[in-house]
């Protein structure tokens, strides 16, 4: 489908939900092709640290109780 700027900006939202339908969409300006609608490509994200130390923490006992606090139980 080929559709002109003023229409493209009229209609965004139906011109995305065409695309995401699978319909080729190419803007033109005079009639001229300038650009056609693509996929963005999914990146894959990176793992974050939290910190600054380059150590591994257990926090598997995280939950468990403290020692002082087991007499009070």
């Amino acid at each position: 489908m080929i559709v002109n700027i003023h229409e493209a900006k009229t209609n965004f939202s139906k011109l995305i939900s065409k695309f995401l339908d699978g319909e080729e969409i190419i803007i033109a300006k005079n009639g001229k092709p300038v650009l056609q609608f693509a996929p963005v490509e999914k990146t894959k994200q990176r793992s974050r640290h939290i910190g600054f130390f380059n150590c591994d923490i257990d926090m598997s006992t995280f939950d468990d109780p403290i020692e002082e606090m087991k007499e009070y139980e």
